[in-house]
């Protein structure tokens, strides 16, 4: 695995993490409350999150900030995040919303949004960093 690949793992799992941290922590604290409330788990499985985490940042970084970096373009980590956290997002919403009994509407288009912004904005930021340090090494 390249230093390119490390730093852009590092950046992305940082940015991301703080970013779903604030919204799932203080933001939307309430919104899934009261939309989900009633699926939700008195705490959350950590394991699982983690794991989570860890295949998503992978493959934010594998399709979209290394991309980026290849063509030292914000923009391309940008585009690309924002559409891989539609389609991860909008996976995990709709499946739910056409398999769960009491799964909200209003928290699947709210949430699809999150993921394209959460995504995009993680993306970015580490082109941007993995790039300068890239150049600099």
């Amino acid at each position: 695995m390249s230093k390119t690949f490390l730093v852009a793992f590092a950046v992305t799992a940082v940015v991301f993490l703080i970013l779903d941290a604030i919204w799932l922590g203080v933001v939307s604290r309430n919104l899934y409350q009261r939309e989900i409330g009633e699926l939700l788990l008195p705490k959350p499985n950590f394991g699982a999150a983690a794991v989570f985490y860890v295949i998503y940042v992978a493959g934010l970084v594998y399709f979209c900030v290394m991309p980026g970096v290849a063509e030292a373009s914000v923009m391309r980590g940008l585009i690309s995040g924002a559409l891989l956290g539609v389609v991860a997002y909008a996976t995990y919403d709709l499946t739910n919303l056409a398999t769960l009994k009491g799964w909200s509407a209003t928290l699947v288009f709210i949430d699809i949004a999150w993921g394209a912004f959460a995504s995009a904005a993680a993306c970015a930021v580490a082109v941007a960093v993995t790039a300068r340090v890239a150049a600099a090494t």
